[in-house]
């Protein structure tokens, strides 16, 4: 075994290089947060993955903490703990593993994993380096918050991502992903010296990309894009289900410079709902029209909102509300101009939080995060119509050729979902009325995905699906859409 150690390097910068002075403060920091509880409708999980932030801690801490402070129940379950962080000091061509036995903080000596990281050996974008460890932060800062609430029982495995892409990242973690005894962290900051105001409005766009599971994210949005796309990719591939545990800059501390900011965010992701919690098909497309007059009203105030028109906040979900509300239900909202052209549209294509909530995220990100537009601005809020599509269970389509798929397609009634790779897409059942034969709709699908019209390959999966769709149009008349 290599007894080798990376000694701590950081303490009496990032945090108090004395053990009794570390673990009074991260006491008084996780005592200031308490883990947010799950929708009462399922059961508390441990969180599968961690995205964490890893400045200072008279900056970050609190909101790091309030990602670790999720873990505490967890701590005898937890054994591993895969660590992925951005390379800030030395220059890293894909991901760089240490070759020592065991990193050290002033709390003690945390073992790595040899076993785990020798099945990576094969991979060639992985470098085995101990110069990009040996001052790095992004890891370090996290590892005083991991023996605080897991004690010495778990095993680290601490990667510094430089150039790899999504696809080599998630191979790695595919080979590391174990069951429940595995924790993935993600160390990443958000935006970086924007004004106070600025830094507020972009990681919001920011944070609602990361819950959608974007895998394109750029180092001005997150430091730790290179490790966070990777991550999410494998994240969604599991099925896993976004939760925001707390979000600020460093201008939110007592004296903090509103100049220069550093945005922090912490996100929980979850084991999604079991079968048996999630709608079924058959009762979202049953649902009744006042649902969908309340998930418009939801939709159009979320926005509104967040455009300071001076209308509430979105309505509190309450118990009698509607009994959907509160059960995980996947969604769309999609947003057309005065002129009936697409101004936005996103969604989610598994139920992996309450209703109420998708559709308030979805709605904000299809104003203010879909890449294809530039945000919505007031303006054009008196011409804006709101859809929301409540989408049933997809269900694969069992064919072997490009002519099997197109004879299976229903024009007007299937939604489709298309997957290849690391490539995914989808285009809405109303997508029929632009592209009215199955194969105009094929290959705007794959146009959609990056493919070219005429590609077609064994490994291509095809999924469909049903929606229940409101508009404000039909609400209003009282009529289905």
């Amino acid at each position: 075994m290599n007894t080798n150690i990376r000694p701590a390097a950081l303490g009496g910068y990032f945090y108090p290089a004395e053990p009794q002075d570390l673990r009074g403060l991260l006491d008084r920091q996780l005592a200031a947060v308490s883990p947010p509880t799950n929708p009462p409708s399922s059961p508390q999980r441990c969180p599968k993955m961690l995205l964490v932030p890893h400045a200072g801690y008279v900056y970050s801490g609190e909101v790091a903490a309030a990602a670790f402070a999720c873990l505490r129940r967890w701590h005898k379950q937890i054994e591993r703990v895969v660590l992925l962080g951005p390379a800030h000091r030395v220059q890293v061509r894909g991901l760089a593993a240490p070759t020592v036995g065991a990193f050290e903080t002033p709390l003690g000596r945390i073992p790595l994993d040899l076993e785990a990281m020798s099945g990576l050996k094969d991979l060639p974008q992985v470098e085995w380096l101990d110069l990009p460890h040996a001052q790095e932060h992004s890891l370090e800062v996290q590892l005083p918050f991991l023996q605080s609430v897991l004690g010495d029982g778990f095993k680290l495995l601490p990667l510094l991502v430089g150039g790899a892409g999504p696809a080599q990242l998630a191979e790695v973690l595919e080979r590391v992903w174990g069951g429940d005894e595995t924790l993935i962290l993600i160390s990443s900051d958000l935006s970086h010296f924007l004004t106070y105001g600025e830094a507020q409005a972009r990681d919001q766009v920011t944070v609602e990309r990361i819950l959608h599971f974007a895998t394109d994210l750029s180092g001005e949005e997150a430091c730790g894009a290179a490790p966070l796309n990777g991550a999410l990719a494998v994240a969604a591939r599991h099925g896993l289900q976004a939760r925001l545990l707390r979000q600020r800059n460093s201008g939110d501390i007592q004296g903090g410079d509103h100049s220069r900011v550093v945005g922090y965010a912490s996100i929980a992701f979850e084991a999604g709902p079991g079968a048996g919690d999630l709608l079924e098909g058959e009762q979202i497309l049953s649902s009744d029209q006042g649902l969908g007059k309340l998930l418009l009203a939801i939709a159009r105030q979320t926005i509104a909102h967040r455009l300071g028109l001076g209308l509430p906040s979105p309505p509190a979900l309450e118990d009698d509300a509607h009994p959907a509300l509160a059960r995980p239900g996947a969604s769309f909202v999609s947003l057309h101009d005065a002129q009936g052209h697409l101004r936005g549209c996103v969604g989610s294509l598994q139920a992996r939080r309450p209703l109420i909530e998708d559709v308030r995220a979805n709605a904000f990100a299809a104003a203010f995060c879909d890449r294809r537009f530039a945000p919505l601005q007031a303006e054009e809020w008196p011409g804006l119509q709101v859809e929301v599509s409540l989408l049933g269970a997809a269900e694969p389509l069992r064919v072997q050729s490009e002519a099997e798929a197109l004879a299976a397609l229903r024009p007007g009634v299937d939604g489709v979902i298309l997957a290849w790779r690391d490539r995914q897409a989808t285009l809405l059942p109303q997508v029929w009325a632009q592209c009215p034969q199955p194969a105009q709709f094929l290959a705007a699908l794959k146009h959609k995905a990056g493919l070219p019209p005429d590609f077609w390959d064994a490994d291509l999966r095809l999924s469909r699906y049903q929606v229940r769709c409101f508009n404000e149009s039909a609400c209003a008349d009282g009529a289905e859409s």
